[in-house]
């Protein structure tokens, strides 16, 4: 699908894009989203490099994953609509599309990992009030489960590791109790992130 891209330069380029990636068939498709490269373009005229973001479809049959990937400027709208049904899995804007594939490329349960940004966000906001905080998933090592929080302080950000044993135990409530609001709290609809315990009332 072509899609036009306006620099501004005053310049207007266009672009051809996918809207189904089937990443068994281009795996490659990983390593770009992981290292940020994805869906990156240069104006033609001047060099600038532009991150547009377009409504895609993820699927990984070897992971049992389908997911519709929204743009971050349809989150407003996604939630005013209330209702809808779709086969997919959801996520809003390409940084979450990333994250959510590095859980599932490390063979994680999503739920869990965002059920763990929440307790980071909330003891972030008990020390940062007033800052805005995003957490993201990092990778896992010996020591545990990475995050990196962003937004504490400018171009910096906060490493933090939950050991496994939290992972684990967390995993455990959710099997035993999946309706908890701790969980239930998580998801809108097809759209399962720790976002939606951090939406403004207005969206709600």
């Amino acid at each position: 699908m072509k899609q036009e891209i306006a620099c501004p330069c005053g310049n207007k380029f266009s672009i051809d894009i996918e809207e189904e990636i089937d990443l068994d068939l281009k795996p490659e498709y990983l390593d770009n989203i992981f290292s940020g490269s994805f869906m990156s373009y240069n104006c033609s005229f001047c060099q600038k490099r532009h991150k547009p973001e377009f409504r895609i479809l993820i699927i990984w049959k070897s992971k049992k994953i389908k997911m519709e990937v929204l743009p971050e400027l349809e989150r407003g709208e996604f939630y005013r609509r209330k209702k809808e049904n779709t086969p997919y899995e959801t996520v809003i804007g390409f940084p979450e599309m990333a994250d959510r594939l590095a859980v599932i490329k490390d063979n994680l349960e999503p739920i869990v990992i965002e059920t763990l940004k929440s307790y980071l966000l909330a003891k972030a906001d008990e020390n940062y009030p007033d800052k805005e905080i995003n957490a993201w998933y990092y990778g896992t090592s010996p020591e545990g489960i990475e995050f990196h929080l962003d937004g504490i302080r400018e171009d910096e950000v906060a490493v933090m590791r939950v050991p496994p044993e939290i992972y684990e135990k967390t995993m455990q409530e959710y099997k035993k109790h999946p309706k908890n609001e701790t969980f239930t709290s998580l998801r809108v609809r097809s759209y399962l992130s720790v976002q939606n315990i951090l939406r403004p009332d207005s969206l709600k």
